[in-house]
């Protein structure tokens, strides 16, 4: 197994997109304390790291729209969200996981937030469960 089998420190590293990358480092590192049992802790220190690029994101993507005269009125958007990771087993030198993870989430015109929350919540689950899919 590439996992230790008691509790660990966990090191999270998302970049380089600055507006996101806060978002999506706290809503991993909740998961991983939350839903694992893990800690952070700095990197020199951490059993494992988790590392994260966020290889796309595209918040704007037209999904449902009314044709008009002149003009087309876009009723459903969809956000894309593509961040490659990779789970490092520092003791042992190994990656654990690596994976590009694409996400989306819908929302109606002008609520992005929406939007950008379910495409995290998809990204996260898809991290838990590569990192449980380990031990």
């Amino acid at each position: 197994m590439g996992w230790p089998t008691s509790t660990f420190a966990v090191w999270l590293a998302f970049g380089p997109e600055p507006a996101l990358t806060q978002e999506v480092s706290e809503a991993v590192r909740q998961a991983f304390e939350g839903r694992l049992g893990l800690r952070v802790a700095p990197e020199a220190n951490a059993d494992a790291i988790v590392r994260g690029r966020i290889a796309r994101y595209d918040p704007d993507v037209p999904i449902s729209v009314l044709p008009g005269q002149g003009q087309v009125t876009v009723t459903k958007r969809k956000l894309q969200l593509a961040v490659d990771v990779e789970i490092l087993n520092q003791r042992e030198g190994t990656t654990v996981w690596k994976r590009q993870v694409l996400v989306d989430g819908e929302y109606d015109p002008g609520r992005e937030a929406e939007g950008r929350k379910v495409a995290l919540d998809k990204l996260v689950n898809e991290i838990v469960d590569g990192a449980q899919s380990q031990w």
